[in-house]
């Protein structure tokens, strides 16, 4: 657990690199973005369901401004639970970027025999990764619903889904770039073990979850796990 700390604390540092700054920029203009449109879109598409279910104003006064309120909270809790999904696909598209930065500053001689990911593996990537996580997280919600009562299990439940994910994404964003062309089996060939990989996840699962510090939590993922990988490989 060691080098999962110093990975993140290496990561810290480069945070104030131009390029890292660049990335982080472009990252969270293009979450931002993402986030509006799945909102707007959710609240219209809820909207739409419960006034063909008959909730209008012919129901009863006021009917049609209880349907929008409803909307609007349906929304933004179906936001709730795919804020990790939409952040996680943005940053697979720039995750070269994040890892290709680091690899120049700290570990150069990686970066000159790295293969870079053509357009086609990082949209692969990207679109495996969000695929994986939105079925995981709906397989998790039934269950997640049933530990309200205790408080804590929701969350906790999320959590540790989302860790064992995030860090399977992470640490394929490392790795793919000097894994063989073609190799479907990154996760396996990889020097991080399946703990330190649930590790580096749960940190940036939680990370994820506080606000603000959520638009930085997947470039700092991608830069931690770059320090991890290849600390790994020379120890």
């Amino acid at each position: 657990m060691r080098t999962i700390l110093s990975s993140f604390m290496r990561a810290l540092g480069q945070l104030g690199d131009r390029t890292v700054l660049r990335i982080l920029a472009k990252s969270v203009g293009v979450t931002i973005i993402a986030f509006v449109v799945v909102a707007t879109a959710g609240w219209y598409a809820f909207d739409a369901v419960l006034a063909w279910l008959g909730l209008g104003d012919t129901l009863f006064a006021g009917a049609g401004g209880l349907r929008q309120l409803a909307s609007l909270l349906l929304a933004l809790t179906g936001l709730w639970l795919v804020w990790r999904v939409v952040a996680m696909a943005v940053i697979q598209f720039y995750a070269e970027d994040v890892v290709r930065a680091v690899e120049e500053r700290h570990y150069p001689q990686a970066a000159s025999a790295a293969r870079d990911l053509d357009t086609g593996e990082q949209i692969r990537a990207a679109l495996g990764g969000a695929g994986r996580a939105l079925v995981a997280n709906l397989i998790a919600l039934p269950f997640a619903l049933a530990l309200l009562f205790t408080g804590f299990g929701t969350a906790l439940l999320f959590w540790a889904v989302n860790a064992v994910l995030i860090g399977r994404e992470m640490q394929d964003m490392v790795w793919l770039r000097h894994a063989p062309a073609g190799t479907r089996k990154a996760a396996e060939l990889s020097p991080v073990s399946r703990v330190e990989r649930f590790a580096l996840g749960g940190v940036v699962a939680a990370l994820l979850a506080l606000p603000f510090v959520n638009f930085l939590a997947p470039v700092l993922g991608a830069a931690s796990a770059t320090h991890l990988v290849h600390r790994k490989q020379e120890s």
